[in-house]
């Protein structure tokens, strides 16, 4: 739920990574991050957003 919500509201960035910016995960992963005040699993973010945001 939380990761939806970042992507819909950073839809510019996210099809900027879709168009090859691959350093963009960071800072969906940083936003992540922020939201959960750093309790979310860094790792298992990364596998839910890179899921998420190749469609």
């Amino acid at each position: 739920a939380i990761v939806d919500q970042l992507l819909a509201d950073h839809p510019a960035e996210v099809e900027a990574f879709r168009g090859g910016k691959n350093k963009l995960q960071g800072f969906f992963v940083g936003l992540l991050m922020k939201q959960t005040g750093g309790r979310a699993d860094p790792k298992l973010a990364n596998q839910i957003l890179l899921t998420k945001l190749k469609g």
